[in-house]
């Protein structure tokens, strides 16, 4: 077994950094502060940071295949102009609820992008429930609504065979599983992957590995944990000198290394103080597996 090694990739404590994205092209990591309004792109052979301040919460960022990025901010869909830096609106939802926003998001293997909402936070992981819903943003850019009542809308993703949709309700603490139609964009058949111990944390934002297995970022966990969805089982933990880590994704020039995403959003001085590393960027060698790349919004 090759050691697996958890370094701090970029030292800022972003309040909630999400969404890591790999960009090939780029040889960057693209990723969102949710809370501090941007959407940042580090590089990993430079290691120079860009960013692009927007005027609302930014959950996710995704590719596109007419180039630049579809963003999650508010509750709207948006495309963003990484030159210009700007930010034209595709759709609005949840428009009788002020109080919600996007969080996390993903594209699907046919370039439709999936992203939930939830109640903005009182505190983390403490907010008016049952307000969010799921959503999937056509490539001609209409809107299907799949379920409503839901928390915090979290991580999500594919199975390898795209015959089944993974997607997690966070303060359920639990890994959800649906059959999926890859040809319409439905969902059916809703049921339990895998609960997690309390002791894990909240799950958060989640990827795929190559061998089929689900990897959790556990917010409140400090770690990633490796999940078999055919068995039920956690088979692999990760833990990460901060205890609020919030995504994961895989990237590299062979998808090889695990980006973590983690949170300072409500720690005090004192708090920073005993974790100085809260909302930076981590990278994890050294698993010994690999991730796909992103798919990108074909609208």
């Amino acid at each position: 077994m090759s050691s697996v090694k958890v370094e701090s990739v970029v030292q800022e404590n972003y309040k909630i950094g999400e969404s890591p994205l790999w960009e090939e092209k780029e040889n960057s990591l693209v990723f969102v502060d949710i809370t501090g309004k941007k959407v940042y792109r580090w590089n990993s052979l430079t290691k120079e940071l860009q960013s692009v301040t927007v005027d609302a919460p930014v959950s996710s960022v995704s590719l596109r295949k007419s180039g630049d990025y579809i963003i999650t901010l508010g509750t709207q869909f948006a495309g963003l102009n990484w030159k210009k830096k700007t930010v034209t609106t595709i759709q609005h939802v949840d428009k009788d609820k002020s109080n919600n926003r996007f969080n996390d998001g993903k594209v699907d293997p046919a370039g439709r992008l999936f992203a939930g909402t939830m109640a903005e936070e009182i505190r983390p992981a403490v907010l008016e429930r049952q307000q969010g819903s799921l959503y999937t943003l056509f490539p001609d850019h209409s809107v299907v609504k799949h379920f409503d009542k839901v928390d915090i809308s979290n991580g999500l993703d594919w199975s390898l065979d795209h015959k089944t949709f993974f997607y997690i309700d966070s303060l359920s603490y639990s890994v959800d599983a649906f059959d999926y139609d890859l040809q319409t964009g439905k969902l059916a058949n809703r049921r339990s992957v895998y609960k997690l111990e309390k002791e894990e944390g909240i799950p958060d934002g989640m990827c795929i590995d190559t061998d089929g297995k689900l990897w959790v970022a556990c917010y409140s966990g400090g770690r990633v944990i490796r999940i078999d969805p055919e068995a039920g089982k956690c088979i692999q933990t990760v833990k990460l000198p901060v205890s609020a880590t919030t995504s994961c994704s895989f990237g590299g020039k062979d998808y090889s290394e695990l980006y973590v995403t983690s949170a300072c959003q409500g720690m005090d001085d004192a708090a920073l103080s005993q974790e100085p590393k809260a909302g930076n960027i981590f990278r994890i060698t050294g698993l010994g597996v690999k991730g796909i790349p992103p798919h990108s919004y074909a609208g």
